[in-house]
């Protein structure tokens, strides 16, 4: 598979690229910077809010995928991040590729039939924000129409962080995974597994699917 992956010099993005290029791959790193640590991935630079930018880099390619985040800098990430994925699934279709796989978020994740996360009282307020944009992509994607990319949404446990590849973990929908203790987690190693897994298999076609121990 030739797979563009933007957002791939994050936490995220890095060891999605690492897992897909050591299952033999081809895989270009876009990045802001151009620049990528990990060996065997062809790297470039290119902003994923530029759909021509987009429809150029993504030419010729099986997959994009994106681990993209909101922004950071204390600003409101809604608009941004929504205007973001906009312009991703404008050059995706632009360059004819069919199948995009992107990086979601834990907080629109259910806790029980038609409650998020997000909604429930407690929810950090410093990761609110951040769980809002996601949420506002999700449906965005969910909105896509059926000349649109074949899309998944891959949301990550509550806490996700480096750490062990195991290989063994779950997959759900919309429902948030918890273990016995009703802890939420799972190792960005793990995390990549289960994307790339996607990425080859299109097993949650146009849907949201999550990923924990």
């Amino acid at each position: 598979m030739k797979l563009v992956l933007f957002g791939a010099t994050g936490m995220v993005g890095s060891r999605i690229a690492t897992e897909a290029s050591a299952r033999g791959h081809r895989v270009t790193a876009v990045s802001r910077s151009g620049q990528s640590p990990i060996p065997g991935v062809t790297a470039t630079a290119a902003d994923a809010s530029d759909p021509a930018k987009v429809a150029e880099v993504a030419a010729g390619a099986d997959a994009v995928a994106s681990a993209c985040v909101p922004p950071r800098d204390g600003s409101d990430p809604r608009g941004p991040f929504l205007a973001l994925n906009k312009a991703l699934v404008e050059g995706v279709r632009t360059a004819g590729v069919r199948r995009l796989v992107v990086v979601g978020g834990a907080g629109s994740l259910e806790v029980a039939p038609g409650q998020t996360a997000a909604d429930q009282p407690g929810f950090p307020e410093a990761y609110l924000p951040e769980a809002l944009a996601h949420g506002d992509a999700l449906a965005f994607y969910r909105a896509l129409d059926a000349d649109g990319p074949d899309w998944t949404c891959v949301s990550p446990a509550a806490a996700i962080a480096p750490g062990e590849r195991t290989g063994t973990f779950r997959v759900d929908g919309d429902r948030m995974l918890t273990d016995d203790h009703g802890n939420s987690r799972i190792s960005a190693e793990d995390y990549a597994i289960a994307f790339v897994d996607e990425l080859e298999t299109s097993a949650h076609s146009r849907a949201r699917m999550s990923v924990a121990y």
